[in-house]
């Protein structure tokens, strides 16, 4: 059975390669293609190992996914407000250290969320019964939040229009009938391509990229980042509707200005933790809180103390490996990406999203890839946060809870 389990994490972390390195190939595709196939595995094996499979891939997924979001600007859900900052690096020869950063994050937040999950499964039920009712109001209220911290009336406007367009093209968009990956043309366009074009405007040339240890993050701006990491992301792991995308909207307001090198640990580290613990939410509500966890759902139906326990040492385990391919692949994309013209490779890349955009979502995937750049470059040319854009999955959540 060890043996198994064991056999298990590795595979799912090869797999975790594959989804995490390649934008638009998403967890779910693979956990989905698992179930289907499932009453034929089930002869050799049992379904727990199946389950240890799924974590160890979604873990090793959240470790390498922000790769190709710092080195392609291609995001997937989890990743979208890292671009910016993880772009900014890159243009500054520092793309390595920007995902070593996301891993430092992913890692650190995974090792204290398992150790406080004992003493939270006492009152995830609780959490979940008391706050259920008020997250509407509760993102309202950093919505708010986020729209008064700009400067001037005029910036104001611009993000709480940003806000509402963008918003507008989430409920549109997550409501559009049999429209496969929804997610990626938009926020592809509102956060990707847009800054690949704002670059190109601006004729920024790509330097070479160095593989150093140069990068240091203050202690207090570190410990804050983590642990804002662990609450947003628990936050997120309990309710319907959140993922790790808001999950960083409401960290963000709770550390306030912490400094690039922090952000990118805090973004790391919540798109580990939210789906950590999601497997508790499944523990004690019996409620999945995404793709990964429906299908570990579909198989086990139900799971008990040790179970939780396994899918816990496995997640670790996973959280150790993938921090080792990560920065391995950092360093190969660092390598190769230095050797490449930046404005043909940003061609290529606006190429490569749009033709993936066609592939997964069709015509109707192109139009909204269009629609949400053009968003996407409003942000900057009003000279207000990008951020507000993330409108696109706030509102239609915010909805969610309201209606």
């Amino acid at each position: 059975m060890f043996s198994q389990l064991l056999l298990a994490v590795l595979i799912g972390c090869c797999f975790g390669i594959i989804t995490g390195l390649i934008p638009g190939i998403h967890v779910n595709l693979i956990s989905v293609l698992l179930v289907s196939i499932s009453g034929y595995l089930l002869g050799f094996t049992q379904p727990i190992v199946l389950a240890v499979f799924i974590i160890a891939l979604a873990v090793t997924h959240t470790f390498l996914d922000s790769i190709p979001s710092i080195f392609l600007g291609a995001p997937d859900a989890d990743m979208a407000l890292n671009v910016l900052p993880g772009h900014r690096m890159l243009l500054e020869g520092k793309g390595y250290e920007a995902v070593k950063l996301t891993v430092i994050g992913s890692l650190l937040a995974l090792v204290l969320t398992i150790i406080i999950i004992p003493f939270m499964i006492p009152f995830v039920p609780k959490i979940y019964l008391s706050l259920q009712h008020y997250m509407g109001y509760i993102l309202i209220s950093v919505v708010l939040f986020m729209v008064l911290k700009e400067k001037g009336l005029s910036k104001k406007l611009c993000g709480f229009f940003i806000f509402i367009i963008s918003g507008t093209l989430g409920v549109i968009v997550l409501n559009w009938p049999n429209l496969r990956q929804p997610l990626f043309p938009m926020l592809s366009g509102l956060f990707g391509i847009s800054a690949l074009v704002l670059s190109l405007s601006q004729d920024v040339s790509l330097p070479k990229q160095r593989v150093t240890e140069s990068i240091k993050v203050g202690k207090s701006r570190g410990i804050k980042a983590i642990l804002a990491a662990v609450f947003s992301g628990s936050l997120t792991g309990i309710f319907p509707g959140l993922g790790a995308a808001q999950a960083a909207i409401i960290a963000i307001q709770i550390v306030g200005n912490i400094g690039m090198y922090a952000f990118m640990v805090l973004i790391g580290g919540i798109n580990t933790v939210n789906f950590v613990f999601s497997l508790v939410t499944f523990y004690t509500l019996e409620k999945a809180r995404n793709g990964a966890v429906v299908a570990i759902l579909e198989i086990l139906k139900t799971i008990d103390i040790n179970g939780l326990v396994i899918f816990l040492g496995a997640a670790l385990l996973a959280g150790g490996i993938a921090t080792f391919l990560a920065l391995f692949f950092a360093k190969c994309f660092s390598n190769l990406i230095s050797k490449i013209n930046y404005k043909l490779l940003v061609f290529f890349i606006i190429l490569f999203i749009t033709t993936l955009t066609l592939l997964f979502s069709g015509l109707i995937g192109f139009i909204i890839l269009l629609t949400s750049s053009a968003i996407g470059l409003t942000a900057p040319l009003c000279n207000v946060k990008r951020s507000h854009a993330m409108g696109c999955l706030l509102l239609p959540v915010i909805l969610f809870f309201l209606i």
